[in-house]
């Protein structure tokens, strides 16, 4: 009986100690503030990439205060199609929050349409405006909401700088004023976004797993996002601002 009692406590003994040494790490976890427990099957995650799609239409019209609307003249108030790719580096880990890191976006659109001539008539040659946007931000995401909780949302910010170069085609190649000044430029200012991603994994954990599996790729989210970019040249209004307000959606896998 005494042996019996005493393999009994040792057994104890060791089960509490492997206990104590679970729940040790688990807090250690926390306390980092990368709780990833919930697949163990997930690798390592640090970077992002962003497929992102919306309307588009450039604030040129703006510097006019309402005196004239050169581009709603040339290419009417019609929204047109943006898309974009973005890549993110998840640079540094906050515990209790998220994630920061720089984010760097390279995107197209294109617009046509028929300028009025001075006499107030409508061009019967076609023009064309093709804007590239690009940029580099800080992206601010608050996963923490998603890993600690079964809310399935992380709300996001980004700030930085905009670059666009754009070029305007009269049909004959690459529109030229009477002083001789092309149609093509750069314009540069500040870029802002706010929006919010909804996690996918929860709802189809086989094709999380597979995707984990096959292409390294931790998390899927589709989010909705308001996309501002104020290309004038930093408020100078030296650059035509090709920039716009808008909403993007899109999905999101992280890595």
């Amino acid at each position: 009986m005494r042996a019996f009692a005493v393999s009994l406590t040792s057994s104890l003994t060791a089960s509490l100690l492997v206990v104590s040494a679970a729940g040790a790490q688990t807090f250690d976890a926390w306390a980092a503030g990368d709780l990833k427990d919930r697949k163990a099957y997930e690798s390592p995650q640090n970077a992002a990439v962003e497929f992102r799609i919306g309307p588009y239409v450039p604030k040129i019209d703006d510097e006019f205060n309402g005196a004239a609307t050169p581009f709603e003249d040339a290419f009417s108030d019609k929204k047109r199609v943006h898309v974009a790719i973005e890549a993110d580096w998840q640079a540094l880990r906050i515990p209790y929050f998220g994630t920061l890191g720089p984010g760097f976006s390279i995107g197209y659109t294109k617009m046509n349409g028929f300028g009025l001539l001075a006499d107030g008539t409508r061009s019967a040659q076609k023009t064309s405006l093709t804007i590239i946007p690009t940029y580099a931000v800080a992206v601010l995401r608050a996963d923490v909401i998603v890993r600690q909780t079964p809310v399935p949302l992380v709300p996001y910010a980004k700030l930085g700088v905009g670059y666009a170069m754009w070029f305007v085609n009269d049909g004959n190649g690459t529109a030229e004023a009477e002083d001789g000044t092309r149609g093509k430029s750069p314009s540069v200012g500040l870029q802002s976004a706010l929006g919010i991603m909804l996690h996918l994994d929860p709802f189809d954990k086989a094709a999380d797993m597979e995707m984990e599996n096959t292409l390294g790729v931790n998390a899927s989210y589709l989010f909705l996002e308001w996309y501002n970019s104020q290309l004038n040249g930093f408020g100078s209004g030296s650059d035509m601002n090709v920039g716009t307000n808008t909403w993007v959606a899109g999905l999101t896998w992280e890595m």
